[in-house]
């Protein structure tokens, strides 16, 4: 009775066995997101009551149109596992399959999958397959940053209000670094803008209530100044202004809140108009981002301002990145400077008529930002070429004329901050290979001396052709 009850049972588990075949259960260990270069180690855990045929990792590309095979393992072939179990047990056993990335790359993000088969308990023939996913996630921190000023150079003015924009350039982070600005290292709270501003719009405005001085300790040289203007009016003087002609007309829109603080009066203050006034300027902040073929992200913060001469030159801007990769911000800094004193250097050094001399602005007394634009003028007349001014660094006179002898050329210098003015002169020596009175303006020969030499000249070309 008994061994037929046991050969029942017996029966009644491989029907069991043959309806259920055998499970199979598979996951892959999360993982946070890592950090290009680090080293990273994929887990896949699976549970199963039958015996394994096969691992196979596979990372999925394009979309998941293409899996590219990483790793198999196929037990076929193995001999770390036994092939002798008692299949009339059934016993759950728990494997691990790991795949280690050494130094994880941009191009290693995106999603993975592990694939285990089983054989099936009721046939031995098929096989049980289940799989699990993982997204590797894989950052990059910035690999650059740098501050430059949009549209330079530019000239300064003194009798029009202008914008200014810096630009913060920040490439090869994944995901999208956040960026943004300090001055003298007090975060700058800006207006966000979503489109930037034309380029033939004046001063910006907000609508936010006027707000009081720079929040920082201003010493002598940024205090503003620009009260001692409307005291010279008030007392029916006239500020000084290079173009007497080119009166500024008083916006009642900008006339200077009152205020008990005593400003005291420079010269300085004398050489800027009362649109440089007392408020502390409004920022506005616009973001662009552009993706890399790559998957990094190249961002840049555009942060523009109404400049006011007197405050901002001097004051040190930085950009600030904070990115999930990194351990502290990075940051670039810039400081904002008028130029001041052009170091001229003029080659060579002895000029002799006919000689090719060369003007060039070699340096300043001081670091200058942003770029300075450069004007070449000669006083009380015009350049050799006959052209009332030229632009650029260098100034080349070709073959200089002995009446050019004692000729003053400047040299004007300025950016959005301030202009600052370099004269030099130029002093001719004869040229012992040109007698005197032989050139024009031009520097060619001329006279009874050129048609003599221009006769030796083609007797020597007969005599050698014959």
């Amino acid at each position: 009775m008994l061994e037929r009850r046991s050969l029942l049972w017996d029966i009644l588990q491989k029907y069991i066995e043959a309806l259920c075949g055998g499970y199979l259960t598979v996951n892959i260990e999360p993982l946070p997101p890592v950090v290009a270069g680090d080293a990273v180690t994929l887990k896949c855990n699976f549970k199963t009551d039958g015996r394994m045929r096969e691992i196979v990792w596979y990372r999925v590309t394009d979309g998941g149109t293409i899996k590219q095979k990483i790793f198999t393992f196929d037990a076929m072939f193995s001999t770390n596992y036994s092939h002798m179990e008692n299949y009339r047990k059934r016993e759950d056993l728990v494997y691990q399959s790991t795949v280690r990335l050494p130094e994880v790359r941009i191009s290693d993000n995106g999603p993975y999958e592990c694939h285990v088969g089983i054989y099936d308990r009721a046939t031995r023939e098929k096989v049980v397959l289940a799989s699990g996913n993982i997204f590797l996630n894989v950052m990059a921190p910035p690999t650059s940053i740098e501050v430059v000023a949009a549209d330079t150079p530019a000239p300064f003015s003194r009798y029009q209000a202008q914008n200014f924009t810096l630009v913060c350039i920040v490439s090869g982070g994944k995901p999208a670094p956040t960026v943004y600005f300090k001055r003298d290292g007090e975060p700058i709270e800006a207006v966000p803008l979503s489109e930037p501003p034309a380029a033939s719009s004046g001063p910006l405005q907000d609508s936010r209530p006027f707000r009081g001085l720079l929040h920082r300790d201003l010493d002598d040289t940024k205090m503003q100044k620009s009260l001692s203007l409307l005291d010279a009016e008030n007392r029916g003087g006239r500020p000084y202004t290079e173009r007497p002609s080119h009166g500024l007309t008083p916006d009642p829109n900008i006339l200077l809140q009152p205020t008990t603080e005593n400003i005291p009066e420079t010269v300085v203050s004398r050489e800027f108009p009362r649109w440089v006034h007392s408020a502390e300027p409004v920022y506005f902040l616009r973001h662009s981002r552009t993706p890399g073929s790559d998957g990094t992200v190249e961002v840049r913060a555009l942060l523009t301002w109404t400049l006011n001469p007197q405050i901002d030159n001097e004051a040190l801007f930085s950009c600030e990145v904070k990115h999930p990769a990194l351990s502290m911000p990075m940051q670039a800094e810039v400081t904002l400077v008028a130029p001041k004193g052009p170091k001229i250097v003029m080659t060579p050094s002895r000029a002799r008529v006919g000689d090719t001399v060369r003007i060039l602005v070699h340096g300043f007394q001081n670091e200058v930002f942003p770029e300075p634009m450069f004007t070449w003028t000669r006083v009380g007349s015009r350049l050799l070429d006959g052209s009332a001014e030229f632009d650029g660094k260098e100034l080349v006179l070709e073959r200089v004329p002995a009446e050019l002898n004692g000729s003053m050329y400047r040299c004007t210098a300025q950016n959005p901050l301030g202009s600052t003015d370099t004269h030099t002169r130029l002093i001719v020596f004869e040229n012992p290979n040109i007698p005197r009175g032989t050139e024009d303006s031009n520097g060619s020969m001329s006279g009874p001396a050129g048609a003599q030499l221009t006769l030796v000249l083609a007797l020597t070309v007969i005599l050698e052709l014959t």
